[in-house]
């Protein structure tokens, strides 16, 4: 169990830096914080299935299709996302934070949720 959570934190922060990388790299070209956190999240939700399949769980295609991995892990992601989104919101609305602090707690806030979630129920 040990291994599994280091291997999932290492992908989770690749995924995590990439996210937040590029909402920084689109705000940059003076799109919102909000919509820019929407194409990282697609970015980074390819990074962290694929790393989580193969690698965190050793999931392979004998033990379960790839459709139903990809559904399952894709419905914990778009609800982390949506948690994402609603609280990164409510830093940006309701804090002094700036977007960058903002997003990173709300990243690694999520990451808990998407663990148990992948352990649980998506990669069983």
């Amino acid at each position: 169990m040990i291994n599994r959570i280091l291997k999932f934190g290492l992908v989770g922060i690749i995924a995590m830096l990439i996210h937040w990388l590029i909402v920084i790299l689109i705000v940059a070209d003076s799109l919102t914080p909000l919509f820019a956190n929407v194409i990282g999240f697609l970015v980074a939700f390819n990074v962290s299935y694929f790393g989580h399949r193969y690698w965190t769980f050793q999931l392979n295609s004998y033990s379960m299709g790839n459709k139903q991995a990809f559904i399952r892990f894709f419905v914990v992601a778009f609800s982390s996302f949506l948690i994402n989104e609603f609280l990164y919101y409510l830093l940006l609305s309701y804090t002094t934070l700036n977007y960058m602090t903002a997003l990173a707690i709300v990243l690694v806030c999520v990451a808990i949720f998407t663990f148990i979630s992948s352990n649980l129920w998506v990669f069983k």
